[in-house]
């Protein structure tokens, strides 16, 4: 088969009484699992930063979560310390089927840049080594889940286009964190780019 479903952060820091929580980021988990039954290969991603790292609104001073800043790559959101490596807000929902997982890829974990993308760091051009994998098992029908839709998800999906992949974003089996209108920006950047919103 040529289609892998991409699971996007399914953590418990995002998850209800995570550190930077989704709003019904669990209710998703049962619909991702049985999703991965039928898809022909899994591909968990995992937000994995150092202490300290470059996005954290607490390494600015006067500085708050949400707010934007410009790094040398380009703008960022500022975000609570979250998915520290090694924590248990880094790890896994305890009820997601993570045996069901061909790839577990790690993004993040540069101290001074953030990867929303499964694809690419946020300069969106150092590669996470995703793209190579896919294409190598014949992998060209992708399918998104996870969170959170207007960030990480939305991403992924657009660069996964962009590289040339048939991309849908499955929205039932996604959440989002929505700040100041950021997902229906996120479903119009998608929609542009050519991936299919179900």
């Amino acid at each position: 088969m040529n289609h892998a479903l991409i699971v996007i952060d399914m953590q418990n820091d995002f998850c209800p009484r995570g550190a930077l929580a989704v709003a019904g980021g669990d209710e998703i988990v049962a619909g991702i699992n049985a999703r991965m039954e039928q898809a022909g290969a899994v591909v968990l991603t995992q937000d994995w930063h150092p202490p300290r790292h470059s996005s954290f609104a607490s390494q600015h001073a006067g500085r708050a979560p949400l707010q934007v800043i410009d790094m040398p790559y380009g703008p960022q959101v500022l975000w609570p310390d979250h998915c520290v490596q090694g924590t248990q807000g880094a790890g896994f929902h305890p009820d997601l089927a993570t045996d069901r997982a061909d790839l577990i890829l790690r993004k993040g974990f540069r101290r001074e840049i953030d990867s929303y993308s499964a694809f690419f760091e946020n300069d969106q051009t150092t590669p996470t080594g995703l793209e190579g994998y896919l294409r190598s098992r014949g992998l060209t029908e992708l399918e998104f889940v996870g969170l959170a839709t207007d960030f990480c998800v939305a991403w992924s999906a657009m660069d996964a286009a962009r590289l040339g992949f048939n991309v849908r974003v499955l929205g039932d089996l996604c959440r989002a964190i929505d700040h100041d209108g950021s997902l229906a920006q996120a479903q119009d950047a998608m929609r542009a780019a050519g991936v299919t919103l179900v």
